[in-house]
């Protein structure tokens, strides 16, 4: 164990983390971390078990390690201070505040949802005005899914810039205990605004509903039996930060992917009815959240290691994903794999209420891509990767088309 070096944060596991998670598996996969005070899981079966087991919380503010030190010090001093949100909470809590939204996110609601997420890809390749080479992630994975959820908000088309910058200042403070100040500063101010700008369309919206999902959530916060203004004001704001830089990186992620393996890209364009298989393979492959948090509510066995209550274990999703125990073949990238159990969204009571979104998204988009301009190809030089281990994916992807 001592010959591992697990440093999520090195800018060679920021280029590539496979590596170390491959080592983790193989010598240490109940690894404990001096470096982060917390247990790293990197199997499958454990990971799994983990997620499922009502013996780990979702609840942050029970740990105390230095992971969470500076995100319990965002939550006391900023918009989340009197509220806790699905992503962590525990039931009945949790139980409650899914249930505010979970109806608009149930797969036939998506589904109904896929012409109008046509539309707005359709619009954001129309506004390249036939150009073949620029970058994926500023012209089409960036723009879809907050315009995507925006829509589903209520919130009007002008107001999405800022939607945006508040969305990527939250989740750049994921980076980790090193997550410069600066950064915090800015996750800060962009909270007290996100929250301030929430709080005067929800008083709108008292005065005069709409067909949205911010006006469903405010009726039934007006009920009084399922949640109250603090908590609707983190709902809002948890659904812009968590719907807009995943999908980002699926399709960012998903199309490297492709990139890097032309037999894979051949073949799909070769038949275009193995999208959605090959979207679950994207999300296999590489996802776009790498890792979760759990906090041992009690102390527990895994492997013959003694985890004990309040101990932080660190839940690597990516690396159970290229499990060999769980998959044949893991390294290998291919679309067609069959019963493709993957875990990139989570697993148990926690698993991703968007995830019949995300999937939609990113099968509408590559699909759009390839109808209209052909088959890519890398362009420029290399790849640069956001400074985030979390949410993990390239900063700028810039693509070539050949002539169809």
């Amino acid at each position: 164990m001592n010959a591992i070096q697990f440093n999520p944060f090195s800018p060679e596991a920021q280029k590539d983390p496979y590596p170390q998670y491959k080592a983790l598996r193989e010598a240490a996969p109940v690894y404990h971390s001096d470096l982060l005070d917390l247990w790293v899981l990197s199997r499958y079966e454990d990971v799994s078990f983990v997620l499922k087991d009502d013996r780990f919380s979702a609840d942050r503010r029970k740990a105390t390690n230095q992971l969470v030190a500076q995100a319990r010090k965002m939550q006391e001093e900023g918009p989340f201070a009197q509220a806790n949100t699905m992503l962590s909470a525990d039931p009945p809590e949790h139980t409650r505040l899914r249930g505010l939204v979970s109806k608009a996110f149930t797969p036939r609601r998506i589904e109904e949802m896929r012409p109008r997420i046509q539309e707005i890809v359709d619009g954001l390749l129309g506004d390249l005005n036939g150009e073949t080479e620029f970058d994926l992630i500023e012209e089409l994975s960036y723009p879809l899914p907050v315009i995507v959820i925006a829509e589903m908000l209520g919130i009007p088309a002008e107001d999405r810039a800022d939607f945006k910058r508040w969305s990527d200042d939250l989740v750049a403070t994921l980076g980790g205990p090193n997550t410069p100040p600066d950064a915090l500063e800015r996750a800060m101010k962009s909270g007290t605004e996100m929250a301030d700008y929430f709080q005067g369309v929800i008083a709108e919206r008292r005065k005069e509903p709409k067909d949205d999902l911010l006006s469903a959530m405010i009726a039934a916060e007006e009920r009084g039996d399922v949640l109250n203004e603090q908590e609707l004001l983190a709902t809002c704001m948890l659904l812009l930060a968590a719907g807009n830089e995943t999908t980002t990186n699926l399709i960012g992620n998903g199309m490297l992917a492709l990139l890097r393996n032309e037999d894979q890209l051949d073949k799909l364009l070769g038949d275009p009815s193995l999208m959605e298989s090959a979207v679950e393979e994207m999300l296999r492959y590489d996802g776009p959240v790498q890792a979760t948090a759990r906090i041992a509510d009690a102390d527990v066995e895994i492997d013959g290691h003694e985890i004990k209550q309040g101990q932080m274990l660190f839940v690597l999703l990516a690396a159970a994903n290229r499990d060999p125990a769980a998959f044949p073949d893991p390294e290998t990238f291919d679309i067609t794999r069959e019963d493709n159990n993957h875990v990139a969204f989570g697993n148990g009571l926690h698993f991703c209420l968007g995830a019949p979104l995300a999937r939609i998204e990113a099968q509408v988009a590559f699909r759009s891509l390839f109808k209209r301009f052909g088959k890519p190809r890398l362009a420029g030089d290399g790849v640069e990767w956001n400074a985030n281990f979390i949410l993990r994916g390239p900063k700028h992807l810039q693509v070539a088309f050949e002539p169809k």
